[in-house]
């Protein structure tokens, strides 16, 4: 299971890369997409929308469930990951390349140090299994 050192988590088992210009880059960790199974539907926001911090802002189906996505930061979302959207298999290939989902420009940067380190976050996974 990877926990790459750049990025930053939640405990709904999001993943955060900072961009450049408070544009961050969101997505689901390897751990949540084990933890599914195949992943067959994603629901994601419309470009120009906005999301807010530890609200849902999608959903994603797999064989074995259908989970809401949760929002580590607040603000519009800039980019979505249409690809996905057509082929949400790639999420249980990539979850830290090409199955990023959302692009959001963030309203307040002091958000992210709410977010869990790689090394916090593979903590939390041990304490929860």
């Amino acid at each position: 299971m990877e926990f790459p050192k750049d990025l930053k988590y939640t405990k709904e088992h999001e993943w955060v890369r900072t961009e450049e210009d408070n544009i961050v880059t969101v997505g689901i960790t390897d751990y949540a997409q084990d933890s599914l199974g195949d992943v067959v539907y994603i629901e994601l926001p419309q470009e120009g929308g906005t999301v807010t911090k530890n609200e849902p802002f999608g959903v994603v189906e797999s064989v074995k469930s259908v989970s809401d996505l949760y929002s580590p930061v607040s603000g519009v979302v800039k980019e979505v990951n249409e690809e996905l959207i057509e082929s949400p298999e790639i999420i249980n290939g990539d979850p830290y390349g090409d199955a990023w989902m959302i692009k959001v420009e963030i309203n307040s940067p002091e958000e992210l140090d709410d977010l869990l380190t790689s090394e916090e976050y593979q903590k939390f996974i041990e304490e929860e299994k």
